[in-house]
């Protein structure tokens, strides 16, 4: 078997873990081609639009103050609490959901850049997590007045959103290219992948909250407990909490972590096994 174009290695030496973290290291170095490239995308997709990337503003907006009222209404929830609460989490959950739909499709949707560009794998990675957060840098204009609307207090636990915010993008990273290397593969899981996300949409505190549920007393409150074992809810939380100040429990911080690591172990390995035959899946 040849290596791959652009990959002077054999394939017999890629599969080593330094191979695997070379190629992150050198998608990174090549920032300059990926920032240009997903800010490119951006721009392509509103192309002739007279409003542009302010219409990724507009949809979220919209559909955050909706679902909000309509819920405060059914759950008889303080809307200067709750809209926050629905807006932010729709801001964090459109990131989350764009790495893992997205990223399933990274690859095949740059076939022809992976085959004759001789770049690294991963900047197809950064470029499509770029372009999320430039998604996200957009929403969170709502954001900025929410605060301004409701008088959300802006203290020194706000700022615990950017670590917070610095972990969703290293996940972002993992999510995006693990799954992109298996769904290259098995072209079954990225529909799989769009399914599975809108099922969690639903099991994710987004237009909901555990408090309310807890609440309710009995069998109710036992079920809010269950929103605990889905992880996107510890991702969302520690963005989410402290830029409508909300406290925040240590625990969220640590399954994130622990998540993080794992998550990483995991992509590296994949990495080490597959990287090489990408060009070829493609």
């Amino acid at each position: 078997m040849t290596s791959a174009p652009g990959d002077a290695t054999p394939p017999s030496k890629s599969k080593t873990w330094a191979m695997a973290w070379s190629d992150l290291v050198r998608g990174w170095g090549q920032h300059e081609l990926w920032l240009q490239l997903g800010w490119q995308d951006i721009k392509q997709r509103y192309r002739r639009s007279t409003l542009g990337p302010l219409w990724i503003t507009i949809a979220t907006g919209v559909m955050s103050l909706a679902l909000g009222l309509l819920y405060s209404m059914l759950f008889q929830i303080d809307v200067a609490k709750f809209l926050p609460h629905v807006t932010v989490g729709f801001i964090v959950w459109g990131f989350i959901s764009g790495c893992i739909k997205d990223g399933a499709n990274v690859f095949i949707e740059n076939e022809g850049l992976i085959k004759q560009l001789p770049s690294a794998l991963s900047v197809h990675v950064y470029r499509l997590v770029w372009r999320q957060l430039l998604f996200f840098a957009h929403n969170m204009v709502i954001w900025l007045l929410l605060v301004i609307i409701f008088r959300i207090p802006l203290t020194w636990h706000t700022l615990l959103a950017v670590p917070a915010l610095l972990l969703l993008v290293l996940n972002g990273v993992w999510v995006t290219m693990l799954f992109g290397i298996i769904a290259t593969r098995f072209r079954d899981v990225a529909p799989l992948l769009e399914a599975l996300v809108q099922l969690l949409f639903y099991v994710t505190p987004i237009v909901w909250t555990t408090e309310t549920l807890k609440q309710q007393g009995g069998e109710v409150a036992q079920r809010a407990l269950l929103a605990e074992i889905n992880p996107l809810y510890h991702y969302l939380e520690i963005v989410r909490a402290p830029l409508i100040d909300k406290p925040l429990a240590g625990y969220h911080w640590w399954i994130v972590l622990g998540c993080t690591a794992v998550g990483l172990v995991i992509t590296l390995f994949a990495m080490k096994q597959m990287r090489f035959r990408v060009p070829y899946w493609v």
